[in-house]
């Protein structure tokens, strides 16, 4: 690609492109491909000048070299991952907000006032013809009552004011649906499949790829656990799949032979294979939005509270108007009833402040899948976390393996990665990585493994029964035994570490210790989450007594439950929302599916299992958990927000209406003050929340 450098300092570099015109599916290309790069922090592409800002770290000459290779085509395979980045409804958006503005102020200065009459009354029916449809189906709305301000000053020969109210809730109308549509649109991307690997089945054997790679009538295999990266029909196996994401349902939905699958479901149980009917991440993208907009879950009780208190208002703001002329009759009073009432701007408002958090909480990787978790964030006293991958580190590592058999350390860690690799845990992949850096192969040794939710896997390898998993499990639930004379080893096991107990025909075979620190970030977070109302903090946890306890020492816990199922997680939290208390679950693994589909709200750790992130109501980044803070500190200053709308609706208004009345200030003056100030308290809704 041909460039020229405009400016740079260290670490930044803006380059201008020599193309003559770059569409909006280009400049997402270029972002998409730039930003995934090695070298690259971030990339920014400003597709009406081609330009285009690069943040790096490292070598620049690696970035130069990225840009002059760079080709379209070579991007070509990032299509599917890209969706809808809302490049595009921004600028048309703004394009028809100026439009809006220029063309209003443009009629004012040259159109002669017989044809300045004549298109306000043009305009004037699109209006009125919502007014009398909402009017036919016997239902006094806000359309009714802004008909009828309209109506009355066109009656009255005030076309300037019939005018300037038709302006402002146009431009109030547009700035409503440009920033639900980003916000649905920011939602529904961070909820948009992000699957970067998938396993190909090919000539009997199954090869983790790219997703990027895989092909039209490929086969993919997808186990327990593991989100559907691909639309497809079901060519063998059976399982349960959680369609959540597409149709809202909870409940699982048997998949066998013939049977059709969705990108961005999950495998709750059981395992598929299947053909690939569509790659492109689109369709996944154009459904969630759909759901989106369909589904309840978007709004929050404030919403629904301002949209009905708003069409309630509406007669009583005709009663007074009618009374006003009673008493008084002036009809110029009775206008200043109609044109200021409190319903255009409570149902403007409060959507938008939602929607607008829900944008800010995305700024600090934080996807909110609805207003009305952020509406429990604020309202919630209790949180729950899981210990591994949450208070501890999301990427523990394998410091030491010890086996207990004939087989050496790096044939044990062999087997082990060879189970693990194909189970979304923490531990799993520590255990995978310890045997990548080791440049330990482990082609598929085994039969089909079997994965044992919160305890472990088991399979057959050369005709023997190997299981790797917890004490529990592979101690208590399959009797597995020490040999006598390595005893006295095992009581030496280091009590600091984490261990995965993996077993051959029932005899212990190695002991893989993992180092799981806990996150430096988690006493800080457990304070601020109590200064910022949570008053009860809990920890449960499949680990030992010892280990929780030493944990939530140090994390500074309330309370914490050691060796739990995940059915004694959800049914903690049933007991605590039973209280009448508002529960927050956060985890990151399978396990935590149940406890995090329970909880008023569920947080999964983004870098956790697929079916934890897809049933959860928050997805947090795995950087840090400050991310918590973050969200309560945002639902929080939320809360604040809604209710100083309520006063200023209230207060704004009412002094207008008595001002009106008393005949300070003309209907007209009185309707310009209603729109502008309902227009900025949206415009000040739109603002970050933080800090508040």
């Amino acid at each position: 690609m041909e460039f020229r450098i405009q400016h740079e300092i260290k670490g930044r570099i803006r380059v201008h492109l020599f193309q003559r015109y770059m569409t909006y599916e280009q400049a997402d290309l270029l972002q998409y491909y730039f930003s995934s790069l090695k070298d690259v922090v971030k990339a920014k592409v400003y597709e009406r000048t081609a330009d285009m800002t690069l943040y790096y770290v490292g070598d620049r000459g690696n970035v130069l070299k990225a840009l002059q290779q760079f080709t379209y085509e070579k991007a070509e395979k990032y299509k599917p991952f890209i969706g809808d980045s809302g490049r595009q409804l921004n600028a048309e958006n703004f394009e028809k907000l100026v439009q809006k503005v220029v063309f209003r102020y443009v009629k004012k200065l040259f159109l002669p006032q017989p044809f300045m009459i004549a298109f306000t009354g043009y305009r004037s029916l699109g209006y009125m013809k919502k007014g009398f449809h909402g009017l036919r189906k016997r239902r006094l709305e806000v359309s009714v009552l802004d008909a009828v301000a309209i109506g009355v000053s066109m009656a009255r020969g005030e076309f300037n004011t019939a005018g300037s109210i038709m302006f402002l809730l146009g431009i109030g109308e547009i700035m409503e649906e440009w920033t639900h549509k980003k916000s649905v649109s920011d939602l529904a991307r961070s909820m948009s499949l992000n699957t970067n690997k998938a396993w190909l089945v090919k000539d009997g054997q199954e090869i983790l790829v790219d997703t990027a790679d895989i092909q039209l009538n490929d086969r993919v295999l997808v186990r327990m656990g593991n989100i559907i990266p691909f639309d497809g029909t079901v060519v063998s196996g059976e399982a349960l799949v959680n369609q959540a994401s597409l149709t809202g349902e909870a409940l699982p939905v048997k998949k066998e032979a013939d049977g059709y699958v969705y990108a961005g479901t999950v495998v709750e149980e059981g395992e598929i294979t299947l053909q690939v009917k569509a790659v492109s991440g689109a369709t996944r993208y154009e459904k969630i939005v759909r759901m989106i907009e369909d589904s309840e879950k978007l709004k929050s009780k404030a919403e629904s509270k301002a949209e009905h208190l708003a069409d309630r208002l509406v007669p009583y703001t005709l009663l007074g108007a009618a009374a006003a002329w009673l008493v008084t009759r002036n009809v110029a009073k009775a206008m200043t009833i109609l044109m200021v009432d409190f319903s255009c701007a409570l149902k403007l408002a409060m959507p938008i402040s939602v929607l607008s958090a829900i944008r800010e909480a995305s700024h600090h990787n934080i996807t909110v899948k609805g207003g009305k978790y952020l509406e429990a964030m604020a309202e919630a006293t209790t949180i729950v976390f899981d210990k591994t991958g949450t208070l501890t580190k999301a990427k523990p590592t394998v410091k030491e393996v010890i086996p207990f058999g004939e087989g050496t350390a790096d044939e044990m860690l062999r087997i082990a990665a060879c189970l693990e690799e194909h189970f979304p845990h923490s531990m799993a992949k520590a255990v995978v990585q310890a045997a990548k850096e080791k440049n330990l192969e482990h082609e598929e040794m085994h039969t089909k493994v079997e994965y044992i939710v919160a305890h472990g896997i088991t399979s057959f390898i050369d005709g023997k029964r190997v299981i790797i998993g917890s004490h529990h499990f592979v101690f208590e639930d399959e009797g597995s035994k020490i040999a006598p004379q390595h005893i006295e080893k095992y009581d030496a096991l280091s009590p600091e570490f984490t261990h995965l107990f993996l077993a051959i025909e029932s005899t212990l075979a190695a002991v893989i210790c993992i180092e799981d620190p806990i996150r430096e970030e988690a006493w800080d977070v457990v304070q601020q989450l109590k200064n910022n109302g949570i008053h009860s903090v809990v920890m449960m946890t499949g680990d030992s007594e010892r280990t929780a306890a030493a944990v939530a020492k140090k994390v500074g816990i309330d309370q914490y439950y050691s060796e739990v199922l995940p059915e004694d997680k959800a049914r903690f939290v049933e007991e605590e929302k039973k209280a009448g208390k508002t529960v927050i679950m956060i985890g990151d693994g399978i396990n935590d599916s149940p406890a995090l589909s329970a909880a008023d709200i569920g947080i999964a750790i983004s870098d956790g299992a697929e079916i934890a992130r897809e049933i959860a109501d928050v997805t947090i980044a795995a950087d840090n958990l400050y991310e918590i803070v973050k969200l309560k500190q945002i639902s929080n200053c939320l809360q604040k927000r809604i209710q100083y709308n309520y006063r200023a609706i209230v207060g704004i208004n009412t002094a207008l209406i008595f001002l009106g009345l008393s005949g300070c200030i003309q209907s007209t003056t009185s309707a310009l003050l209603h729109n502008t100030s309902t227009l900025l308290i949206s415009v000040k809704d739109m603002q970050n929340l933080l800090p508040c």
